[in-house]
């Protein structure tokens, strides 16, 4: 089946379910220490009708009927086995416009203030996904889309009364499982045998 960029908000939650590999660089504009690195992403679905989902909708006063689901976001450092800590969690919620390619964006969590945040999101007609997020002190943007069902590409900015402050690009790659693994291999000897 040939590679499909997603297009709404639930498909990009389910393509991106699993962990992920990131690769990030990150560029800031003052003096601060490097935060380049290497990290992992473990992203579950969550349904719509879990009592999370509800909790956050109802904290930012949006009918908890209008979700269409949403998923939870955990980030650890790649050099250990996960743990989930929710310091490093935050669960997003979809709350789609009719159409579909766009919405709101409700976050337990920011990524740029760790504070809930309503966000807008759309996805352009290539499936490159942008969300914007408006904080207290800063707003954040963040681009994302993905080249494979395997690989994506992510880069934020976050700016500051005075102008951008910082910039980060990240390359991550979905984590491969022995489970996996072996049933690329059955998959394959599967095809040898037919030929």
């Amino acid at each position: 089946m040939p590679f499909q960029s997603p297009k709404t908000m639930m498909d990009f939650f389910r393509k991106s379910e699993g962990i992920w590999f990131i690769q990030r660089s990150v560029h800031h504009f003052d003096a601060v220490a490097d935060e380049s690195g290497e990290s992992n992403l473990i992203v579950e679905v969550v349904a719509a009708d879990d009592p999370r989902v509800a909790k956050i909708c109802e904290s930012q006063g949006v009918d908890p009927s209008k979700a269409g689901g949403a998923a939870q976001f955990s980030w650890q450092s790649n050099t250990k086995d996960f743990v989930y800590d929710s310091k490093y969690a935050a669960i997003l919620v979809d709350i789609p416009d009719a159409q579909g390619r766009q919405g709101q964006l409700l976050r337990d969590r920011g990524y740029v203030e760790n504070m809930p945040v309503v966000g807008r999101y759309w996805f352009a007609d290539d499936g490159v996904l942008t969300i914007n997020n408006e904080y207290e002190r800063n707003q954040g943007e963040e681009r994302c889309w993905f080249i494979t069902d395997d690989f994506r590409v992510r880069v934020s900015t976050a700016r500051l009364v005075g102008g951008i402050n910082l910039m980060t690009y990240c390359s991550e790659r979905r984590f491969i499982t022995e489970q996996d693994l072996s049933a690329m291999v059955a998959h394959n000897q599967q095809r040898k045998t037919v030929s």
